[in-house]
């Protein structure tokens, strides 16, 4: 009876491990790409920004250790952190994760791999934690895609607003931080506008009658 209790345990554990082992996440460096496969079959992909020069991205066989749908960053920006990285999938504890953010056309992060708005969503709901995530190749210096600008790719709050495709406006999207250097200009453009339509009045104000014409001057 006790061997019976002991076989039936050692099934259902191995049954659960089975089951998540028919998940897997695959992060190719070289494309800058990240794949979901269930059961050797690829259900979805997407784009991804690993690692710059000197913050690669370690390859190596990793688990989702934690998923967390509304993260802010103690680590980055360095030193204090502030930055919001929604939809995270940790893979250390020391600072890689998968989490939505800007995904340009070239390793931009700080070691992490972002991914971009819908497919970040996606990875999320559909990992689990324990699912087993291979990181492999070598990044390129760029990659020759289209960068889709409609698609909003920073978080910029726990509540779930979003940025669009813009580096600059990354300094808006951290708690405490002054707003973007795009936002600046734009302040200063309206109040220069606001300036020159207050100076164009003044002058219509002053030259209110009508400049004399030769026959009006033969006439007066």
């Amino acid at each position: 009876m006790k061997k019976w209790i002991v076989m039936t345990v050692f099934a259902f554990f191995l049954g659960v491990e089975s089951a998540e082992a028919r998940k897997q996440i695959v992060v190719d460096l070289s494309k800058q790409q990240a794949y979901a496969y269930e059961d050797g079959r690829l259900l979805f992909s997407g784009w991804v920004s690993t690692g710059r020069p000197g913050r690669r991205t370690p390859p190596g066989h990793y688990r989702v250790l934690e998923k967390e749908r509304y993260h802010v960053s103690s680590k980055y920006p360095e030193p204090h952190g502030g930055a919001v990285m929604n939809y995270m999938l940790r893979l250390t504890d020391y600072g890689i994760a998968m989490h939505l953010g800007y995904v340009p056309n070239y390793p931009a992060s700080h070691g992490c791999i972002r991914m971009e708005n819908g497919f970040a969503q996606k990875m999320y709901s559909w990992a689990t934690v324990g699912t087993p995530v291979i990181v492999r190749g070598t990044p390129p210096r760029s990659i020759d895609r289209p960068i889709s600008r409609n698609a909003p790719r920073v978080a910029r709050n726990v509540e779930g607003a979003y940025l669009g495709n813009d580096p600059l406006r990354l300094l808006s999207s951290v708690p405490g931080k002054p707003a973007s250097v795009k936002k600046k200009k734009k302040v200063a453009k309206a109040k220069k506008e606001r300036g020159n339509r207050r100076s164009t009045k003044e002058v219509i104000t002053d030259n209110s009658k009508k400049p004399m014409t030769p026959l009006g001057m033969l006439k007066g």
